[in-house]
Formats: structure tokens, C-alpha cells, sequence
């Protein structure tokens, strides 16, 4: 009897005792410290279970350790996109395409689109709207629960616009009906804002994307145009501030640049169309430009090729070259800027290609790579979990053999890719 008395004990300690942690090291010929901005050579990162416990200049771990060699390669910190929509379609010439599509399709889409985005670098992205509620808040879940491989999310769940607005499905015939499931974010007025903000808060997201101007890709709207006022702007962001959250705006105009700034936002979705005093404002007050500098070309060569509208090729033509001439602007007047590509207007997994149109257009190597790691942290309010290898971080982290701050391209085709710990590939 008192045999099994002590083995049923002995049992219960073994239960309740926490597993051993899983050490591993990873050996970085060279690693890029995005916080000082600067590289350190032969470099050792400690990692137990996901998140890293050391870096420290090499030296040989205990012999039967685990060692990721990257002695070779360049190593840096996952990198992040703050403007993606991977739970959508991809942006095509037919205005109903998101009606083409039922919702259990749309998740299969955005399951591809997030494993092709891990595995390209990003560990983690903001995703800023679909057009189908909630979508992104399902596939942030399930990544979350390892059901799904995929970056870790930030999710806006839906648009906030006003009826007919830049976050509408536009460009339907009059008598076509939109489902409520993707009118969910539509309001007329701040208290309408207001509820709307706190129905998606309720309903799982982590902040919230207000449309202020036209846009680029809906029919029937201007990017210059402002759609919102100031106290439509403020009850979000007062109704985010409720959930220790905030919001972001979609603005391309001047004028609506600056109502989303007045009203309270973190961040500036595109600012194609900024001006001296929107630039001033930006900088004096800290919000955040995600300026979207590659994907113009891409609307120009496939939006021709494909047939899109003439009306989105003209607002595109008016807003690329006028977006970079303003994003070097931003630069040199020292406003905060994170990364952000608008991923899904082009395919997924293409979203370091923006990083040398950060480079031409007014950017070092090392901004630029700021911009993806510790600035979009900052702007995700996430710094202490990403953007930069150092104890207490999750282990997400990326290795390329070629150096990038000598060549910015070489993000565009990552060797290595680490999520907390694991090897993606």
C-alpha cells in the first residue's frame, strides 16, 4: 500500500513539474542588430522553447547541443509587413470578384497566402481589412493554435467606411445586393462609427482600419477625395483607445491625411498624396507613414495586361510617382515610417520586393530593414515579442548567404526562415 502510494505521488510530481525547456543555438556568421543598427560578426543566439535567452559573441556550446550553423549567412530578425490582406482574393479586373467567392474558399486563399508569406521571410504582418468580416481573425487563430503555418497577425477584421465608400465592393450593377458579412464596417456618422468600432472589438480584433479617402482600386471613388470628418475619426480612435488599442487610416489625399492625423490615428495607410504641412503634422505629432512604393508598377504592367479599368490605371498613374517623390520627402524630414506593401493587390510571398523601391526612393539599406523589423514592432505595439534578436524576443528570424545592407535584393530570396523557434525552411 504505501508502495503505491509513493509511485502515485512520485506520478503527480512528474505531472506537475514544467517540461524541460528546449534549448537550441544558432550560430550567425553575421547578425544584424536592428535596434543599434549595426552587424555583429560571429554571434551565438540561445533559444529555449521559442523565444531567445542570449545572444553573445561565439563560443562552443555543450557538446551534445542542438546548432543551426548560419556561420555563412547574414541573420536578422523576422521581417514584418504592415499592410497586407491575406485573407481576401487577389486583386483582379472584375469588380465582383470578392462576390465570386464563399467564405470557406476565402479561407483555404488566405491559409496559401499566409504560408507563402512565412515562408518568404515575414513572421509576422498586420493585416489591414477583407472584405468578409472576420476572416483574418479566424486565420489569426489558427495560425496561433498551429493549425495553419502562417505569420503571427495583427487583424483589422473589416472596414470602417462610409455606404459606397473606399473600403466598399464598388463598381457592381445598381440593383446587386453586397452581403451584410461584407458591409460590416460601414457607418454614417460618429455614433455609427462608434458602434461599429466596439462591434469589432467585440468580435476579436486587434485594431481598426478607417478609411478616410477614396481609393486607388474602388470604382466609383477619388484618392484625393476625403470620405470621413474629424469626429467620425476621433469616436474610432477614442473607441479603440477603450480596448488599449488604436486605429489606422487609409489616406491618400492631403486633406484627409490631415483629418485622420487631428482625429488621432497611429498610422497613415499610403499617403500618396501628402503634403509639406501633412508632413510636418506626421512628424511633430509621431504617426507612422506605411507608404506602399513598389506595388504601383505592379498595378501598371498586369493592370494593362489584364484589362483592368481605365478608371484604376488613371488613379494609379496619379498616385506612384507622386507617393515616392512624397515618401523621400517623408525621409528627409524625419517621419516615422514601417513597412507596409499592400500585399494582395500583388501575389503574396513578393513583399520584399519593396524593399529596393524603399532604397532608390530615399532609404538606406539598414532604414529600410528598420522599417520591416524594429519600426513596425513599434507601430504593431509588439516590440516586446519582435524586430529585433535579443533575450526575451521570440525566436523569429531570417537568413540570406548574400549581405543586404551591400544589396538590398537579397531579401527577395531568404535561405533560412525560423517562427519561434522552428525551422520553416
Amino acid at each position: 500500500m504505501i508502495g503505491r502510494i509513493a509511485a502515485a505521488a512520485a506520478l503527480l510530481l512528474a505531472i506537475a513539474a514544467p517540461a524541460a525547456a528546449q534549448t537550441r543555438y544558432v550560430h550567425a556568421g553575421r547578425l544584424i542588430d536592428t535596434e543599434n543598427g549595426v552587424v555583429l560578426t560571429d554571434q551565438r543566439v540561445r533559444i529555449e522553447d521559442d523565444r531567445i535567452v542570449e545572444v553573445a559573441p561565439w563560443s562552443p556550446p555543450p557538446a551534445d547541443a542542438e546548432v543551426i550553423d548560419w556561420s555563412d549567412y547574414t541573420v536578422m530578425p523576422g521581417l514584418i509587413d504592415m499592410h497586407t490582406h491575406l485573407s481576401d482574393t487577389l486583386q483582379s479586373n472584375n469588380p465582383a470578384e470578392p462576390l465570386l467567392h464563399s467564405a470557406e474558399e476565402i479561407a483555404f486563399m488566405g491559409a496559401e497566402n499566409a504560408r507563402l508569406t512565412l515562408e518568404a521571410g515575414f513572421t509576422s504582418v498586420r493585416d489591414v481589412g477583407t472584405f468578409r468580416a472576420f476572416g483574418d481573425v479566424a486565420l489569426r487563430d489558427a495560425i496561433e493554435a498551429g493549425r495553419v503555418a502562417g505569420p503571427r497577425m495583427a487583424v483589422a477584421g473589416a472596414y470602417l467606411t462610409v455606404p459606397g465608400g473606399g473600403g466598399e465592393v464598388t463598381g457592381l450593377a445598381p440593383d446587386v445586393t453586397v452581403p451584410d458579412s461584407m458591409r460590416a464596417g460601414v457607418f454614417s456618422g460618429p455614433q455609427e462609427m462608434k458602434d461599429r468600432a466596439r462591434y469589432l472589438f467585440q468580435h476579436g480584433v486587434d485594431f481598426l482600419k478607417i478609411i478616410a479617402t477614396g481609393a486607388v482600386l474602388a470604382e466609383g471613388t477619388e484618392p484625393g477625395a476625403p470620405e470621413v470628418t474629424e469626429e467620425e475619426v476621433r469616436a474610432a480612435v477614442e473607441e479603440a483607445t477603450r480596448y488599449g488599442s488604436y486605429a489606422t487610416a487609409h489616406a491618400h489625399g492631403a486633406e484627409g491625411i490631415k483629418i485622420a492625423i487631428r482625429g488621432g490615428v497611429r498610422s497613415i495607410e499610403h499617403a500618396s498624396l501628402i503634403d509639406d504641412e501633412g508632413i510636418r503634422m506626421a512628424r511633430d505629432r509621431g504617426v507612422w507613414l506605411v507608404m506602399d512604393v513598389f506595388n504601383g508598377d505592379y498595378i501598371d504592367t498586369v493592370g494593362r495586361q489584364e484589362g483592368w479599368s481605365a478608371e484604376i490605371l488613371r488613379k494609379n498613374t496619379d498616385t506612384t510617382i507622386a507617393q515616392r517623390e512624397r515618401f523621400r520627402k517623408a525621409v528627409n524630414a524625419g517621419v516615422r515610417i514601417a513597412f507596409g506593401t499592400d500585399a494582395g493587390v500583388f501575389p503574396h510571398g513578393q513583399n520584399a520586393r519593396q524593399f529596393a523601391y524603399m532604397v532608390k526612393w530615399g532609404m538606406t539599406p539598414m532604414q529600410a530593414i528598420q522599417a520591416a523589423t524594429t519600426s513596425a514592432a513599434e507601430l504593431m505595439m509588439r516590440s516586446q515579442d519582435v524586430g529585433v534578436i535579443a533575450p526575451g524576443r521570440y525566436a523569429d528570424m531570417i537568413a540570406v548567404r548574400a549581405d543586404p545592407l551591400a544589396d538590398i535584393r537579397a531579401l527577395e530570396s531568404v535561405d533560412h526562415v525560423m517562427k519561434g523557434g522552428e525551422i520553416i525552411r
